[in-house]
């Protein structure tokens, strides 16, 4: 970014996409509807190169959403604070216009896993979790934005809804929340739920980013549906559907399209964010 060229503070009520590098030069000519781009925050804790030069030239035109994987918010063991000093790095050195991180733990003692694990939600749950959250606050000297999981399983010792969960979360930490449809779609299949009961009880004042992505289809072993959040394909149309219901309880919001694996050429991913414009129109 150019010294004169200050960052976007805010994102815009428009459709977003998790940057992908082969999708520069695209993204660059034809951006369609996007208006801001993702990044997640373990791609870019590198000291400079190619990534972070293609960042700067996209934050001349494009908000930027800080997106973390990695910080293991609902872990046992204490936040790696090695971890923390490297994202208040990059996002002092980019200053987004918004962070987030998941619901879920990734870690245990030395040992990390290449997956977003859950949680159950119980008082003691509720305590750790939220003073990770205000320790990433403090660290990063700005408000961080919390994402619901996509669940296969409910915990015998949960003795709080996941809306209600979050909504004490908010109270303990002012955090705010990411939204993830596709998350809700999957969880409530999963778990034989109502996804539009979900987001009536959702704590929407406080969503400040929602995301669609796609998912695979598979069935458990007594052959019900199991939904697999894969970020590795279209958005169906039923999510889609979860999207308008929510955005008539929310209003307009930045809605982002993840995709992750088997990631297509930039057309396709643009078709995607005017679909989602449409949504929002």
């Amino acid at each position: 970014m150019r010294d004169d060229t200050p960052p976007l503070t805010t994102l815009p009520n428009a459709p977003g996409v998790g940057y992908k590098s082969r999708h520069f030069d695209g993204l660059m000519a034809d951006p369609g509807p996007v208006r801001w781009i993702e990044v997640h925050a373990e791609n870019y804790m590198g000291d400079g190169g190619r990534p972070h030069a293609q960042l700067r030239a996209l934050q001349e035109r494009f908000a930027l959403s800080v997106h973390g994987v990695g910080l293991s918010i609902g872990g046992e063991g204490p936040l790696d604070t090695d971890h923390l000093a490297r994202l208040k790095t990059l996002c002092d050195r980019t200053q987004p216009a918004s962070f987030s991180e998941h619901l879920a733990w990734s870690t245990h003692g030395m040992e990390y896993f290449n997956d977003l694990l859950p949680l159950p939600y119980t008082e003691e749950t509720l305590t750790r979790v939220a003073a990770h959250i205000n320790q990433v606050q403090d660290v990063l000297g700005r408000q961080m934005l919390l994402e619901n999981p996509s669940s296969y399983l409910a915990f015998e010792e949960s003795d709080l809804s996941e809306t209600d969960f979050l909504a004490e979360v908010i109270a303990r930490t002012s955090c705010g929340l990411l939204l993830d449809v596709n998350n809700v779609f999957i969880s409530a299949t999963n778990l034989g739920l109502s996804p539009q009961g979900y987001i009536d009880a959702f704590p929407t004042d406080h969503v400040g980013e929602i995301h669609v992505g796609g998912h695979d289809d598979d069935t458990d072993d007594h052959g019900a549906p199991l939904l697999i959040d894969s970020h590795g394909k279209e958005v169906v149309d039923p999510v889609w559907d979860l999207l308008s219901y929510t955005l008539a309880q929310t209003g307009p919001k930045p809605v982002l399209v993840e995709w992750d694996y088997d990631v297509p050429d930039w057309p396709v991913l643009r078709a995607e964010a005017n679909r989602a414009a449409e949504v929002l129109a």
